[in-house]
């Protein structure tokens, strides 16, 4: 059995993060969501796994490489435009073969793993395809599955404006050999995609064994910012406090906090859960609780809880930030006297709150 993961796309709900970096890279819990899924298809027995990469290929390959430090085999498949789910499928297809496969979306996160689910496809060898659901408050979001009084799946709509049910596609599914008959015989979407949901519609109506599971625990498909921070919470709920790097007697440090080797704290209060990335140094700061901050950052006489800040950015004389994803390399300052003038340089599709 492989893997295919898709680690394309452009990110447009997470700019202007994505204008930089591709959002399966923005750590949740000081790891990449990525990373996470890798994890979770290694831990389920899996090694052979196809990428499926597009415009932020070399940034995708740097950071995850061959894949054995995962104790994978990595085939990178490129996907010259993100044109549907089951078009990527099609371009896995020389990869894929005659296989039963995973299919995972990159920047989903599935608290607990896959292990569970590929061994019941693999024991009970009686389905075509498997598709994990999720009950969520906007079905109108995602693909969506209608059940009838015995749990079967009996049908699939893309995007609906009128959900038949509040269970979404969690973006993670076991198919066999019977899917790449499927996408050959859709045609795309008004959307101009092939759509996976489509493809198991046609499984469906052509009589073929599609089984689902209804997700118990969490998962967040961490396309936008919201769902990134609600996943860095959830995730940091499980950090086990560990403490490599420097803490001063000055500090205090409460709860399940991770501070990485190299990382200082200085006359400070941390709060877990939290993690606290390698180089890190927190100085005269209140930092957490849910903050997960990356490697090589400064944070000084600045509070900041319920946050993801990424590599190398410095937080000076900042009072009280939350709920908010800070980039790469970014300088927040207090302003030196008070004025009614704001001074910004912000990127595309920025998003500031200012008092008015």
């Amino acid at each position: 059995m492989k893997a295919l993961v898709l680690a394309g796309g452009s990110g447009t709900r997470m700019r202007p993060i994505t204008h930089s970096s591709a959002k399966q890279l923005v750590p949740v819990a000081g790891k990449p969501v990525l990373f996470h899924v890798l994890e979770a298809i290694a831990e389920a027995g899996l090694t052979d796994v196809g990428v499926i990469v597009g415009d932020t290929a070399q940034e995708i390959a740097a950071a995850v490489g061959d894949g054995s430090r995962f104790g994978l085999h990595l085939t990178y498949i490129h996907q010259e435009r993100p044109l549907g789910l089951a078009h990527a499928v099609s371009v896995a297809r020389d990869f894929l073969a005659e296989d039963d496969f995973v299919m995972y979306l990159g920047d989903n996160f599935l608290l607990g793993g896959i292990t569970k689910f590929v061994e019941d496809f693999r024991n009970y060898g009686n389905r075509d395809a498997q598709i994990l659901l999720s009950r969520v408050a906007d079905p109108t979001a995602f693909g969506v599955a209608e059940l009838d009084e015995t749990g079967h799946v009996i049908g699939l709509e893309e995007k609906p404006l009128r959900p038949k049910s509040d269970l979404a596609l969690a973006g993670i599914y076991l198919f066999t050999p019977a899917v790449h008959e499927a996408v050959e015989s859709i045609r795309p979407s008004a959307r101009g995609e092939l759509e996976i949901t489509d493809a198991i519609q046609w499984l469906i109506d052509q009589g073929r064994r599609v089984h689902s599971s209804v997700i118990s625990g969490f998962w967040k498909d961490t396309g936008n910012v919201a769902d990134m921070l609600e996943a860095n919470r959830s995730v940091l709920e499980t950090v086990e406090a560990v403490q490599e790097g420097y803490v001063d007697e000055a500090s205090t440090v409460i709860g399940r906090v991770r501070i990485q080797a190299g990382a200082k704290v200085v006359a400070s209060r941390v709060v877990g859960p939290a993690f606290i990335g390698p180089g890190t140094e927190i100085i005269g700061s209140s930092v957490g609780p849910y903050i997960s901050v990356s490697e090589h950052c400064r944070i000084e006489d600045s509070e900041i809880s319920s946050s993801i800040v990424l590599r190398g950015c410095v937080l000076t004389g900042v009072r009280r930030i939350e709920e908010s994803l800070i980039g790469r390399d970014v300088e927040v300052e207090a302003f030196p006297r008070p004025s009614a003038v704001h001074r910004l340089v912000l990127g595309d599709n920025s998003r500031v709150q200012i008092p008015s």
